[in-house]
């Protein structure tokens, strides 16, 4: 795992880790303390807890918030499958589709999956979820960057 994240159990949420960026006032930051598990079939669940930074003017979760987590989720979820261990890479394309309003205050699963991966490319997809129930289906593409290159003067 590189360097520019922390990764360790999370003692508030046995069973779960906790994930960090360790570079702080980042974007990543605005959503606050991020929860992850892995399950058995590559699947990954990235939990927040929505307060009302996140929230818009009628207490729902912003949609740009739902977006920030989806699009982190993908990138937690291609880092723990081992897909993104040569570099970065970049969100190509994400399309959703809202189908409920979130709620502020309430823990919100993004369950992402791997669906294929190619030399230089991820395609994923998943829900979003509160207490069971989804608020948001995704897909996206991430292309893998590869090594950062050095020049040599």
């Amino acid at each position: 795992m590189p360097d520019d994240f922390a990764f360790g159990p999370d003692p508030d949420h046995p069973g779960w880790m906790r994930w960090t960026l360790r570079a702080e006032g980042r974007y990543n930051s605005t959503l606050g303390p991020m929860s992850v598990m892995q399950r058995d079939d590559g699947t990954v669940v990235v939990r927040t807890v929505p307060g009302h930074l996140q929230g818009n003017l009628a207490n729902n979760v912003h949609g740009g918030a739902i977006l920030t987590q989806v699009d982190i989720a993908m990138f937690v979820c291609a880092r723990l499958n081992g897909s993104l261990r040569e570099g970065p890479g970049v969100t190509l394309d994400l399309s959703t589709h809202f189908v409920g309003a979130g709620k502020v205050g309430v823990p919100m699963d993004c369950e992402v999956e791997i669906i294929k991966e190619t030399g230089r490319m991820l395609f994923l997809r998943g829900l979003v979820k509160q207490q069971g129930a989804s608020i948001c289906a995704y897909s996206g593409t991430i292309r893998k960057m590869g090594k950062p290159r050095v020049d040599r003067a």
